[in-house]
């Protein structure tokens, strides 16, 4: 009485090890790669470095504003590099963002005590902000950390530019300023800073052909710096190379549309030539980048004023000179004669003019009173307070066809 055997059935058994083996291999390969159901898919980092890198291809290329943010976003990576902060700070001067500038310097400073670029850089922005007393302090700590850092001799002899042109600081502020932009060529002569200090300094002390040379140099290291083509196209118009000074003022204005200074400029170099439909043109180019500042509108006024477009040029010159809100709404605070800016003083000798050609008579005592008390001095602008007395005088003793306000 022996129970038979059943077959084996070799084909179950096949596909049983089949199974297993595929449930071993999606269990130890498959799953692994998987990504955890609501967990965030890691990214690829980049490297601090490439952000770097970046920043200062644009900072050359003339984006200064795009440079800015990579090195900002560079800093989000790498929060402890000194040396971020103080690339960021120095493309922020160039860039006009002074107040970020300075922030950053000294963010550089806390990483890095004893940096000797640093504290110039510092400085640079100190004497941007007008703050020389500070500036002068930070400078000088940076030139006894490192003597021969040519950055910070071109920091200081563009304070001490700064300082001889406001009349601050000690007697000799220009002969240092003179030695200290040829130690920083000397020490630097391959940086923006160093040359573009020389230029300035050789443009004050009117050596101006030199300075072209100086100016072109630091053009030469970087042709994409709005500010020294704006430097290098004053020097120009002062040679009398208008055309020269215009072409470095559109430069200027390609590289940095929102800057006003090169409109304003051009407006002045273009009246120069006597191109004053042109001059009129920039000159509102200018005051569309920055509505409320007053020197702007003064300028407008003083450019349709001699382009003859008269009750234009009153409505300009009247908000400059006595303030108010403009079309827009906006507050125009009124602009202070002093006689410290030339051209200040020409938009209210304008504005008495105009205002005695146009026959606004009682507003012309006001306007030729302020000349002959603010600058005494100024032989043009009271021989124009004065005619512009005389002819409203005469006026009063000739019946005119002149028109009426």
């Amino acid at each position: 009485m022996t129970k038979k055997r059943k077959p084996l059935r070799v084909f179950r058994i096949l596909i049983l090890v089949i199974l297993i083996a595929v449930v071993v291999y999606f269990n130890q390969v498959v799953i692994p790669t998987m990504p955890t159901p609501f967990v965030p898919t890691p990214t690829a980092t980049r490297a601090p470095e490439s952000y770097i890198s970046e920043a200062e291809g644009l900072f050359n290329d003339g984006k200064l504003l795009q440079a800015i943010s990579v090195y900002e976003e560079a800093i989000r990576y790498n929060p402890n590099d000194a040396n971020i902060y103080l690339a960021l700070a120095r493309v922020q001067v160039f860039a006009g963002q002074i107040d970020e500038a300075l922030r950053n310097a000294e963010n550089s400073l806390l990483l890095s005590s004893n940096n000797s670029t640093a504290y110039a850089v510092r400085g640079w922005a100190l004497t941007r902000l007008g703050d020389y007393a500070t500036a002068e302090t930070a400078i000088k700590k940076a030139i006894e950390i490192d003597p021969n850092n040519g950055l910070a001799h071109a920091y200081y002899a563009e304070l001490l530019g700064n300082m001889y042109l406001d009349n601050v600081g000690p007697f000799e502020a220009i002969d240092i300023a003179i030695e200290e932009s040829r130690v920083a060529t000397s020490l630097s002569p391959n940086t923006i800073e160093a040359n573009y200090a020389r230029g300035f300094i050789l443009e004050i002390t009117d050596n101006r052909e030199e300075a072209v040379q100086a100016y072109l140099a630091a053009i030469n290291i970087n042709p994409n710096i709005p500010e020294i083509h704006i430097a290098l196209g004053r020097t120009y118009r002062v040679l009398g190379a208008i055309g020269n000074a215009i072409d470095e003022y559109t430069l200027a204005n390609t590289l940095n549309p929102s800057d006003p200074i090169p409109d304003l400029y051009t407006s002045r170099a273009y009246a120069a030539y006597g191109e004053f439909a042109k001059a009129v043109q920039s000159a509102e180019l200018a005051v569309s980048n920055d509505p409320q500042d007053p020197y702007l509108i003064g300028n407008l006024g003083l450019m349709l004023y001699r382009n003859f477009e008269w009750p234009e040029a009153i409505e300009q010159l009247r908000l400059a000179i006595n303030g108010g809100t403009n079309a827009d709404g906006l507050v125009i605070e009124p602009l202070e004669l002093t006689g410290d800016d030339l051209y200040i003083t020409q938009y209210y000798s304008a504005f008495a003019l105009v205002l005695a050609n146009t026959n606004h008579c009682n507003e012309v005592i006001n306007v030729s009173k302020t000349i002959l008390e603010k600058v005494p001095s100024d032989e043009d602008a009271v021989f124009n307070a004065n005619e512009a007395m005389r002819i409203c005088a005469d006026s009063l003793l000739t019946p005119t066809n002149s028109p009426t306000p």
